[in-house]
């Protein structure tokens, strides 16, 4: 088996374990009209109403689960999907939206799907279902904020390269659903929210922006966000306005713990990239891999992490003896600060890097790519590389460090992949989950 054939299969045995319709049903059980959930019991008859809602790149699979689960006994559901993330259901609706920029279709479906909650009683059982992508497909900007104003927020601090933490703490402050305030509109209903986490740690508060958990974060930590990437000037004077409206206590802040809501809220973690990398590391010891996962915490800036992986592989296989076999995994989510104006992703950008870094070098290959499916604005999950990428391309006139320079990984893979017949970058459609990232490095010593 070739090393890309090798990581292929590794990748999508982790997108086998990932999915979100197992995941919930892994979590949740029905038993005699009652629900059951990580030890909870959910007597269904006491409600006179099970309302379904929720966002996220990974939810329509996850419906499937509830509707397979509950079935005619879900009186009404409304979930906002990125666009092409839909999947057949039978009882709850779908609405699809842009991600990572919101746009009216994500307002429209949030404004219905807080009618619903507002609708909501003592009597009324809802299930919130949140998966990545949801901080960008639940929008419901605050009052005197417009959709623009967050579009344009978004954009400057995604291209800063901000963190998803960071960029979570400004979303939840502009926002009328995030931060604990799609609890705080579901009650006095009883509010279970399953969860499919994409943010490194699991925190509650930070996936999808938490909206049905208790926000640590405040005003000023969002408005240090904005300091920090020196985005005062390149803000909407609207939302420059809030946050420093917010940060002197003229603004109420985001819902706290110990805010009655959360006394009859229930968040469960169904997922994350653990199971994944899990998978990943079964399927290459079956392979012949003595396999080790690194970390499930990778972050940074991708072409710096790129470096610090390619080091890591290169220490590993110098201590590697004659036909030894290994492979090195990691999960968690980069970014990348734009500055220049080509197309790519941070998983095709860190595998552009690594192959510059290891340039020349025999034996190692990698695939770093996302288990939703895409990699920034791009129709690839990621890419695929190894010690002879670089002088392969420079020998058809493909410059990597060039195109590297000017944020344009993409291009580098189009181009590469119409020279050379081959497939370096990873094209898998919508998988249907949403876990971070995952990647790959194969080590063969020969």
């Amino acid at each position: 088996m070739t090393e890309h054939k090798a990581l292929r299969n590794i990748f999508h045995a982790t997108l086998a374990a990932a999915n979100p319709f197992h995941a919930v049903l892994n979590a949740a059980s029905i038993e005699h009209d009652h629900l059951y959930i990580v030890g909870v019991r959910y007597d269904l008859a006491a409600f006179n109403r099970i309302v379904v809602v929720g966002a996220g790149k990974a939810t329509a699979r996850m419906a499937q689960a509830i509707e397979t689960l509950l079935g005619h006994r879900i009186t009404a559901g409304l979930i906002v999907v990125k666009e092409g993330h839909t999947a057949p259901l039978s009882f709850i609706e779908q609405v699809e939206a842009a991600h990572p920029i919101p746009d009216s279709p994500g307002v429209a479906g949030t404004q219905r799907i807080l009618q619903l909650l507002h609708e909501a009683d003592e009597k009324t059982l809802v299930i919130c279902l949140l998966s990545g992508g949801a901080s960008a497909l639940l929008v419901a900007p605050c009052e005197g904020i417009t959709l623009q104003d967050k579009q344009i927020t978004t954009h400057f601090i995604l291209n800063a390269g901000a963190t998803i933490n960071e960029l979570n703490a400004v979303r939840k402050h502009l926002s009328l659903v995030k931060g604990g305030r799609l609890a705080q509109a579901a009650f006095p209903a009883r509010l279970l929210t399953l969860i499919l986490s994409d943010v490194i740690a699991d925190p509650l508060d930070v996936i999808a922006s938490g909206p049905t958990a208790p926000d640590s974060s405040t005003f000023k930590d969002a408005w240090a966000v904005i300091t920090k990437y020196k985005l005062r000037e390149a803000l909407p004077a609207k939302i420059r306005n809030h946050l420093q409206r917010g940060c002197a206590g003229e603004l109420p802040e985001t819902v706290k713990q110990g805010d009655a809501c959360f006394a009859t809220t229930q968040n469960v973690i169904v997922g994350s990239n653990h199971q994944a990398l899990a998978a990943a590391q079964n399927c290459a010891t079956q392979l012949g891999y003595a396999t080790q996962i690194i970390s499930t915490t990778l972050q940074g800036e991708a072409r710096e992490a790129a470096h610090c992986l390619a080091q890591t592989a290169r220490n590993a296989l110098s201590n590697m003896a004659i036909n030894e076999r290994r492979c090195l995994l990691w999960g968690g989510e980069t970014t990348v600060t734009v500055r220049g104006n080509g197309k790519g992703g941070r998983n095709q950008e860190l595998a552009l890097a690594f192959a510059l870094a290891i340039e020349g070098l025999h034996g190692i290959a990698i695939l770093s790519a996302g288990t939703d499916g895409s990699d920034g604005p791009t129709d690839a999950a990621g890419a695929m590389v190894d010690g002879d990428t670089v002088a392969q391309a420079k020998s058809r006139g493909i410059d990597a460090q060039s195109h590297l320079d000017n944020n344009d990984s993409y291009t580098f893979f189009q181009h590469f992949n119409t020279a050379t017949n081959r497939h370096h970058y990873l094209k898998t459609g919508p998988t249907g989950t949403n876990v971070m990232d995952v990647i790959i490095v194969l080590m063969d010593k020969l």
